[in-house]
């Protein structure tokens, strides 16, 4: 583990990194995939993987039995755990990039601004029709959703976000 201002693991940089050899090398090797300590908001392998948008190693993650929030299956088009979470299915609680438990913002509009930094427009729609909230500014880096898709070069969602009348930050 690194020793300072958080305490990551190997397995942390390699998800942050995309490294799926080292990843796998790793878990094949018995590493913790549910390890706190990430930079990003101290928590696990997969936080770091979608919060730097690494998402060759975040499906690896998943693929290889890290647990999912509602804000993974949105960033990673994960349509049917997102359904499953609205049919009554719980997925883990943590929150994405340091919101805390006490006073998180709304799951729906975390998840659908997640589905947009990961491009996924299917997930977005969806959430968007759950009462997501279109214009939101994430906390973490003051982007709303047309802003984390427009980073991901999402074209396609970008488009539909602006038919529905999505704004960037500096429009608001």
């Amino acid at each position: 583990r690194f020793i300072g201002s958080h305490t990551e693991t190997p397995l942390h940089w390699a998800s942050s990194c995309d490294d799926i050899e080292v990843l796998d090398a790793l878990l094949d090797a018995g590493a913790d995939i549910e390890a706190p300590g990430a930079v990003i908001a101290g928590g696990t392998p997969l936080d770091d993987a979608v919060a730097f948008a690494q998402w060759r190693a975040a499906h690896r993650l998943v693929k290889r039995g890290a647990q999912i929030a509602l804000w993974h299956a949105a960033a990673l088009g994960q349509l049917a755990a997102i359904e499953a979470y609205f049919a009554g299915s719980t997925l883990s609680e943590r929150y994405p990039w340091g919101a805390s438990r006490s006073s998180p913002p709304d799951k729906i509009t975390v998840a659908f601004w997640c589905a947009c930094h990961g491009g996924q427009r299917c997930s977005a729609e969806y959430l968007l029709d759950r009462g997501a909230e279109l214009n939101w500014i994430s906390v973490w880096d003051g982007l709303t959703p047309l802003d984390a898709a427009q980073r991901s070069s999402a074209v396609d969602l970008v488009q539909w976000l602006r038919s529905q009348g999505a704004k960037s930050a500096g429009e608001l």
